[in-house]
């Protein structure tokens, strides 16, 4: 597990290959390289996996003839950290500013936790 959150200092390539991941949750390198967007070789992709590896955001092991990748975090706690990561840089470590841009509440408005918590009961009853 990394000691300190790689994922924020990988490249575009570098994350696509992890979301792959975290979406197939074990692929080979094939596998990788035909889900991601304009694929480089495919030595190129086994190259990248060897770095992530090195960085210890994923792990292999063989499976026949090849080797299958996963990553070494669960998806739930990438997600955790990214998002917090979002909050922390975009919206001053506030919640609710997040979630108000998320609900499409003006950001200049002053933030009304009684009017976050009547627009998620009105999308509530939607659903």
């Amino acid at each position: 597990m990394p000691e300190r959150d790689e994922l924020q200092s990988l490249g575009a390539r570098e994350r696509e290959i992890i979301e792959v991941l975290f979406r197939l949750g074990v692929a080979s390198v094939a596998d990788v390289r035909t889900q991601l967007s304009n694929p480089p070789t495919y030595s190129a992709v086994r190259g990248m996996l060897g770095l992530l590896e090195q960085k210890a955001l994923v792990t292999h092991k063989r499976d026949g003839l090849r080797y299958v990748y996963t990553p070494t975090m669960a998806h739930g706690k990438a997600r955790r950290r990214a998002l917090k990561q979002v909050v922390t840089t975009f919206f001053s470590g506030s919640p609710e500013r997040a979630v108000s841009a998320l609900l499409g509440i003006d950001e200049d408005t002053p933030i009304d936790l009684a009017k976050i918590r009547a627009i998620i009961a009105k999308d509530a009853r939607k659903s």
